[in-house]
């Protein structure tokens, strides 16, 4: 796992503690899965194989397997502690989940071998974001969707952020950036298919509390920088190797 320590930058000790949690699992991982089954816009494929890159302790494998009715999940991780936690987990479910000790910028699945690519809260760890996207490319199956679910600068450069999590601050994007290195890859997308949600927990000054106190209104949209962007792109049924 050298490479993998060079490639992405590991969660302290607070926030592997926190991706356990049922705040994690419920106002986080299945709030960005039911968010993202809204934005599709075509039907996916009976029985798809789905990748979980990044899967962490494997709190999003029961959520996926309800959404998405998987024939093949598969779990992609590069911290041996946290593929662990997510075996244990698998075998708590009764799901059987393949799992993969990679790092995402190094996939080892075969090209065009993945209808569903679930990244969820990942990318903003890894030093090498362009090469993990090609990567998510390459194992795709033409016409295959990438569900990706991603904080923005907006939201990791805050004082609470770098205080309890750590991440590589000069790869950080915002949702626009994001975007746009999306569209670069090739991945295609419409406006039907983003969502920026601005959920109380991504409010890092108050968490949202002055406006559930009635003390203040929301910025909308247009007026904020945005703290979190959902997107389903799709690469396209003719799409050629970059």
């Amino acid at each position: 796992m050298t490479r993998a320590a060079a490639t992405y930058v590991e969660e302290t000790g607070f926030g592997f503690w926190f991706l356990q949690s049922h705040v994690w699992q419920h106002h986080v991982l299945r709030v960005a899965i039911n968010d993202l089954r809204g934005l599709l816009d075509a039907p996916l494929p009976h029985a798809p194989v789905l990748l979980d890159a990044g899967c962490g302790q494997g709190r999003s494998f029961r959520l996926l397997h309800e959404a998405f009715a998987p024939a093949r999940l598969i779990g992609l991780d590069a911290d041996p502690h946290s593929l662990a936690c997510s075996r244990a987990e698998a075998e708590r479910l009764g799901l059987e989940v393949e799992l993969i000790a990679s790092d995402c910028a190094q996939i080892q699945l075969p090209d065009a071998s993945v209808d569903l690519l679930f990244c969820h809260q990942t990318f903003h760890h890894l030093v090498e974001q362009e090469r993990a996207l090609a990567e998510f490319w390459r194992v795709l199956k033409p016409g295959g969707v990438l569900l990706f679910a991603e904080s923005t600068k907006f939201y990791i450069d805050t004082w609470v952020i770098r205080w309890l999590f750590r991440h590589p601050m000069e790869v950080q994007k915002s949702a626009e950036e994001y975007l746009s290195m999306l569209r670069e890859q090739g991945f295609q997308f419409s406006a039907r298919n983003v969502s920026y949600p601005y959920l109380w927990w991504s409010r890092s000054s108050d968490f949202g509390l002055l406006e559930r106190c009635g003390l203040m209104k929301p910025k909308p949209f247009g007026q904020r920088n945005e703290t979190l962007v959902n997107v389903v792109a799709r690469k396209p049924l003719e799409a050629v190797d970059r």
